[in-house]
């Protein structure tokens, strides 16, 4: 028989197996026999996953030093993760984008929803804004970078370093310019008829949010002649869509003194600037100050960050999902909209439904549930990995 080219990795007797045959693209470090030649793995490296019984599972990238310590890239086992094996994944991933959207602007790659474990490839025209937040992909990065370019018209490929997740990988934290030229400012995206202004290299996480576009449309829709607050509104996320579907004005809130300026230069962009205006502030303060100066608006959103990123902060953030309705309902006209959205993981909807409609009541307002919105089909769900469905949109009726 011939010897694998892989080093070996095996589960423990009292690990399930069946779930990794069924689809799970995960194996935690407590799942593994990590004796000391596991642990002598390089990090990054692809790997033969074995079950107890020494039965090949798949090809795995491996990472010792990671609580995700296996990835699964490769049922089959006699399939080389090369550049051909690159180009067949993001040709796949490329083809139903093309389905989905007229322009290039879209989540080209969601991980491991796409088949590429721990990768981000967000695209931006004939630029891409790639996130390797897996230590495989890191090591597999120059094969990776080889397959995308050329890819539908692909010439830039810029390296996003930042985040929570390559911190958990143990990788640093250095972006860069991978092929091509960076730009030189924003870029103009197209989306719900506003546009956005992305900046690429200095922006938060790829420079814009497209798993919302489809949340931002439906709020669009309850905005013709309303008066509207976008609070956490990053580059004017909501509040442009709800300018371009008719509303009377919007007033976007965010920390981010720059996100706020891009909003400003999209608002300009989009031929709304005359009823368009930025808070830069807490959210949290804004939403009290607004009460205090007696403002109400008939349509609010609120799109924080991730409260509970973790179980360990979930109890955390429901606390903070819940303060928020309660802040954000007394500022909603009678009649009037709000949106509450959690890009939390760890929340699921069920738990983010009950904070939210709990801070509702104890703001002393009644509501309806008329809509639940989750991201794009860019943002494809593993069905096998909840956390690929991490985005939840509630939209009431007050």
């Amino acid at each position: 028989m011939t010897q694998l080219p892989y080093s070996v990795i095996r589960l423990k007797p009292k690990a399930d197996a069946r779930k990794i045959r069924h689809g799970a693209p995960w194996v935690f470090d407590n799942e593994l026999v990590l004796d000391r030649r596991t642990k002598a793995i390089s990090k990054g490296e692809i790997v033969l996953l074995e079950d107890a019984d020494r039965a090949p599972l798949g090809l795995v990238g491996f990472n010792a030093e990671s609580r995700i310590s296996g990835r699964m890239l490769e049922r089959n086992v006699n399939v080389p993760v090369d550049v051909a094996w690159f180009k067949a994944k993001l040709s796949k991933a490329l083809e139903m984008r093309e389905r989905l959207y007229s322009e290039p602007f879209y989540r080209l790659v969601h991980a491991e929803a796409d088949g590429l474990p721990g990768v981000v490839i967000d695209r931006f025209g004939d630029t891409v804004v790639l996130q390797p937040n897996a230590a495989w992909a890191e090591m597999k990065l120059d094969a990776l970078c080889e397959a995308l370019l050329g890819l539908g018209g692909i010439t830039t490929i810029l390296k996003n370093a930042a985040g929570r997740a390559r911190g958990l990988e143990g990788l640093d934290d250095v972006s860069a310019v991978l092929a091509g030229v960076a730009p030189s400012g924003p870029v103009p995206v197209k989306m719900n008829g506003a546009t956005y202004m992305a900046d690429l290299t200095g922006g938060q996480k790829t420079g814009i949010f497209f798993d919302q576009r489809d949340n931002q449309a439906f709020a669009a829709q309850l905005s013709q002649g309303a008066d509207v607050l976008d609070v956490f509104s990053h580059v004017g996320g909501f509040g442009l869509a709800a300018l371009a579907g008719g509303a009377t004005s919007a007033l976007a809130v965010d920390g981010s003194a720059p996100a706020l300026e891009l909003a400003t230069e999209g608002a300009k962009a989009s031929g709304v600037s005359e009823r368009f205006e930025t808070r830069v502030s807490d959210a949290f303060d804004a939403l009290v100050a607004l009460a205090e100066e007696g403002r109400t608006f008939d349509v609010v959103i609120c799109d924080p960050p991730a409260f509970a990123p973790s179980k360990k902060a979930l109890d955390a953030g429901l606390r903070a999902y819940e303060r928020i309705a309660r802040l954000a309902s007394v500022l909603v006209k009678d009649g009037g909209y709000l949106g509450l959205c959690s890009c939390s993981h760890a929340a699921d909807l069920s738990k983010f439904r009950a904070a939210s409609s709990r801070g509702i009541g104890r703001a002393g307002r009644t509501s309806q549930l008329i809509h639940t919105g989750f991201a794009g089909p860019d943002h494809p769900l593993m069905p096998q990995l909840a956390e690929s469905g991490y985005l939840k949109a509630l939209f009431y009726r007050l």
